[in-house]
């Protein structure tokens, strides 16, 4: 890992192709980037040992989602949660130094247990990756958490993403 930490203006050099390089990851941009900076990322922490994420979305009630998911009803929807600890686990294995596009492949099991409303103030995921796969496919598998203002609300076992170097048949 060449950094511990991210700003939001890194993440958005990220989605625009600048960080690691043509071919390579990228996180998506707004408004899709569910996150405003990475607070930690290593290589050797986490609960299995294989490295650790931590990131963050402050919550305004001007997000996008809240004004169409549900009208009278704003609540953001819960698959971004689930696409960001994706993004996340992507974006581990690019600083890893994987090369390759990032795909999510897969989740073993989700559990939504709360929900995230307009008038919440932060948002904060927390990947453990429990393999790194190195080889001709780059592949990270990961457990993670969403918080709310303190408070998990949905957990995920078994997260996968993969780098591809020839996306075009997949």
């Amino acid at each position: 890992m060449k950094q511990s930490s991210y700003t939001r203006e890194e993440l958005l050099a990220c989605a625009r192709g600048e960080m690691f390089g043509p071919g390579n990851s990228q996180l998506p941009a707004p408004n899709m980037l569910m996150m405003d900076r990475v607070v930690e990322i290593n290589d050797h922490g986490g609960e299995h040992g294989k490295g650790f994420i931590h990131a963050e979305l402050d919550i305004n009630p001007d997000l996008w989602f809240f004004q169409c998911h549900f009208i009278g009803d704003p609540v953001m929807p819960g698959c971004l949660g689930l696409d960001a600890m994706w993004q996340l686990t992507g974006f581990f294995l690019a600083c890893a130094g994987g090369p390759g596009r990032g795909r999510a492949l897969g989740v073993g099991d989700v559990k939504f247990t709360g929900q995230i409303l307009p008038t919440a103030n932060k948002v904060s995921y927390f990947i453990d990756m429990k393999r790194v796969i190195k080889r001709s496919l780059y592949m990270g598998i990961g457990d993670g958490r969403v918080e709310v203002d303190g408070k998990t609300i949905y957990t995920a076992k078994d997260l996968k993403v993969g780098l591809f170097t020839d996306t075009s048949k997949f």
